[in-house]
């Protein structure tokens, strides 16, 4: 039929354009993000790019919900700024004859939501923890950047390094400050190297002295030493002990229904009905005066995301600290809104039989 032809096909076209716009500014944000994490230490400058890829691929659920959300509130915004929906109408088309176009255009990107939140999105945390984990456990002398001052994971020693070997493991011309207790200590050795015993680093420097100032008494000391061995304070690296639940599978967390493990099926299953729920209120909220050229209605959507995407974060908590169960979040939570689209989509319907069952009378007298 050319009318649920010609909507989808502005659906989709909006849709597209409407994501990658949303991706463009979302991608950019975690891009400065990521690389402050980067400047600081957080994470290694090497797996920049890979860290950007896993987040964003996290983030696709609601910006594809989002993008999805704007197309069906713009198109159908636009159609009654262009009196189309007033042909619609008087054509005997009424507003819910929207829906089925609408959800045939939204289901495909709605199955990608609730693959990605059930699936992608456990697995992105386990590796974004992994990650940081396997940066956070190397050496202290693995962190150091060649010419630069750099802190050590426990922010008592700061290392300097004047060139390194590449192995992450030696180094030449290594400076150390250290401060244990009232004692500060700078020491300086041409060379240094890693050894590893059991689960403890240490950092063997060669050729070298050592400087050490009691702060309390005053007192100074100066030695020199041909091989000096220093606890770097890290442990080899390891696989993860214990994986936070938003790292869990789905299929981990039904088999331990804990709170905290039902508090994050509630904000997967979340963002699969919030998507379903936004789509159907989108179509009533689109609703506009043709006369008045405004986006109030675009603006108002915006808020209703926003919205309804902290609920779902709310409804996560409350669950994960046992103040509401699995089953009634997801049921006053998504039921209700999805009870109240109905609800909109009848009074808007309702709204338009009754504008369009006064006209002739208004005529006629």
């Amino acid at each position: 039929m050319l009318f649920d032809s010609s909507l989808r096909t502005d659906l989709a076209r909006s849709f597209g354009a409407t994501l990658v716009v949303i991706l463009t500014i979302v991608l950019t944000m975690m891009l400065i993000r990521t690389l402050g994490q980067a400047a600081v230490g957080r994470i290694a400058p090497q797996d920049v790019v890979l860290l950007l890829g896993y987040t964003a691929l996290g983030h696709l659920p609601t910006m594809l919900a989002l993008s999805l959300f704007i197309s069906v509130v713009a198109t159908l915004g636009r159609m009654y700024r262009d009196s189309e929906m007033t042909i619609w109408f008087a054509s005997g088309v009424g507003l819910t004859r929207f829906v089925r176009p609408v959800l045939r255009t939204a289901w495909p990107v709605l199955l990608v939501i609730g693959l990605l939140a059930l699936f992608v999105w456990p697995w992105m945390n386990q590796r974004v923890a992994e990650l940081k984990e396997r940066f956070e456990r190397r050496s202290d002398l693995s962190r150091v950047v060649p010419g630069q001052f750099q802190s050590s994971s426990d922010g008592r020693r700061v290392f300097f390094i004047e060139r390194d070997a590449g192995d992450g493991r030696t180094g030449r011309n290594v400076f150390i400050l250290s401060n244990v207790g009232e004692t500060e200590s700078v020491t300086s050795a041409r060379s240094g190297h890693i050894d590893n015993e059991g689960d403890d680093r240490f950092l063997v420097l060669d050729r070298g002295q050592r400087n050490e100032r009691d702060a309390k008494t005053g007192e100074k000391t100066l030695s020199r030493f041909e091989s000096y061995r220093v606890l770097v304070g890290e442990r080899a690296l390891s696989s993860l002990e214990e994986l936070p639940p938003r790292a869990r599978r789905s299929i981990e967390l039904l088999r331990d229904p804990s709170n905290k493990h039902q508090g994050e099926l509630v904000w997967r299953l979340g963002l699969l009905f919030g998507g379903t729920n936004l789509v159907l209120l989108g179509i009533p909220l689109s609703a506009s005066n043709p006369r008045r050229a405004s986006n109030w209605n675009l603006l108002i959507a915006l808020l209703t995301f926003v919205v309804y995407y902290n609920v779902i974060n709310l409804s996560q908590a409350w669950v994960a600290s046992g103040k509401m169960g699995m089953g009634a979040a997801l049921t006053f939570f998504h039921g209700g809104a999805f009870v109240l689209a109905l609800a909109m989509l009848w009074w808007r319907e309702q709204g338009n039989r009754r504008a369009w069952w006064r006209r002739p009378r208004a005529a006629g007298a």
